[in-house]
């Protein structure tokens, strides 16, 4: 029996549930993806509570975690498939969850065979990219659909502390601190051990989704690379410069191209996300230089010694390009000639917004050069400017918005 005092004790990932009920019942394969332990087993959990409140039997539900000791049973594709078969009906509808598919051997294949059973609606978790490879993708083209799931937002972080009223100081330790859900359930409890648990999911990470599954005999290059992107959170840098960084620093030299493939290990456990440039006036995707954004801030500040109110600006950044993840579309840089807008978001609908986040605008210098960032582009999309300034403004056309509203605003 589902214990729903856990269910309603949960902190509602609102934005994911919502996307999970439309999809419901679809012919569409439902993959969920995210870095490790950012919530997908618990929005599952969420959903199948959901799908017991409206009245669905518990014996129309079947979940299997293949991280799950008992679950090694299937090392073969078919006998999970063959147990599913065995389990229902083709005359009545059921729902099969299924987390961390990408452990069960030619998943692609169990997939497959699944997606032709329409009285079978298919619910997959996975913590890697390897889930939606090129292959994979090509496989089950128009037949899934991607959720990417991501640690707590703001909005969702203010909803564990209802308690705190003041929403600066609060935003003050979602920037500082980290925004896993476990973690924040530590931080209430035992905030003495949140960095022991993020440094486990940061040795999980890398030693498993990046050092086993791709067979690296040394990670020390790979350690150097983490260092060096998340110190340099919110730049463009490009595998040249980053090598070249690396190597006055160092005896061993390392290569561009070795860069580049760490860095695609680094973006496929979702440890890092990259955001493109695009050349806004020509209309085109640049190739060269790119901005990465760490998954949670959690994980850039245990590799930190003085952290605290470092690099407020950058953190700050990270935020915002995460939240322009959460609420959908395609995030790049934008080049406007010699100038540089933050983010050019390009939105499901042909749409596109601008956005330039700036901890202050109170010195003179600052404001003209995020204003003029954004004054130069002669299209009518929407353009923002978010800080901490508290002084909401519509100027030449240009929204400046505190970004603690912005965020907080559903």
């Amino acid at each position: 029996m589902v214990s729903f005092k856990n269910y309603f004790d949960m902190i509602q990932r609102e934005i994911y549930l919502k996307k999970l009920r439309s999809l419901r019942d679809t012919n569409l394969i439902k993959v969920i993806t995210g870095v490790r332990r950012c919530g997908k087993s618990t929005l599952l959990e969420a959903f199948r509570n959901e799908l017991q409140l409206s009245g669905i039997s518990e014996k129309n539900i079947i979940s299997l975690n293949f991280e799950e000791r008992e679950n090694i049973k299937f090392s073969e594709w078919t006998d999970l498939y063959d147990e599913i078969i065995a389990k229902t009906n083709p005359n009545e509808k059921f729902y099969i969850f299924l987390d961390e598919v990408q452990l069960l051997t030619n998943f692609e294949k169990f997939i497959d065979a699944v997606f032709v059973k329409k009285h079978l609606d298919l619910y997959v978790t996975g913590s890697n990219a390897y889930l939606l490879s090129s292959e994979l993708a090509t496989l089950l083209t128009g037949r899934y659909v991607a959720i990417n799931l991501y640690p707590f937002s703001f909005y969702e972080y203010t909803l564990a502390f209802p308690e705190e009223k003041n929403t600066d100081r609060l935003f003050r330790r979602y920037m500082n601190n980290s925004c896993f859900p476990e973690a924040v359930n530590l931080s209430k409890i035992a905030p003495e051990i949140v960095n022991d648990y993020l440094q486990s999911i940061y040795n999980t990470v890398v030693v498993k989704d990046i050092v086993q599954r791709h067979k690296l005999r040394n990670s020390n290059n790979l350690q150097r690379i983490i260092e060096y992107l998340f110190d340099t959170v919110g730049s463009l840098v490009s595998p040249t410069n980053i090598a070249e960084a690396l190597n006055k620093h160092s005896d061993k030299t390392i290569s561009h191209n070795t860069v580049n493939k760490l860095i695609h290990f680094l973006t496929e456990s979702y440890l890092l996300y990259s955001a493109s440039r695009y050349d806004i006036k020509g209309k085109e995707l640049l190739t060269t230089n790119k901005k990465y954004y760490v998954v949670d801030l959690g994980l850039k500040n245990i590799l930190q010694s003085t952290y605290y109110e470092r690099d407020m600006g950058h953190k700050l950044e990270n935020v915002v390009y995460f939240e322009l993840l959460r609420r959908g579309g395609e995030v790049f840089v934008g080049k406007n000639k010699d100038k540089e807008v933050d983010f050019m978001v390009q939105k499901p609908n042909n749409e596109r917004e601008y956005y330039q986040v700036s901890y202050t605008l109170n010195d003179e210098k600052t404001f003209e050069r995020e204003f003029s960032s954004l004054r130069t582009l002669r299209d009518s999309y929407p353009k923002y400017i978010l800080t901490f300034d508290y002084d909401n403004a519509l100027i030449d056309g240009i929204q400046k918005v505190n970004v603690i509203d912005w965020l907080l605003t559903r």
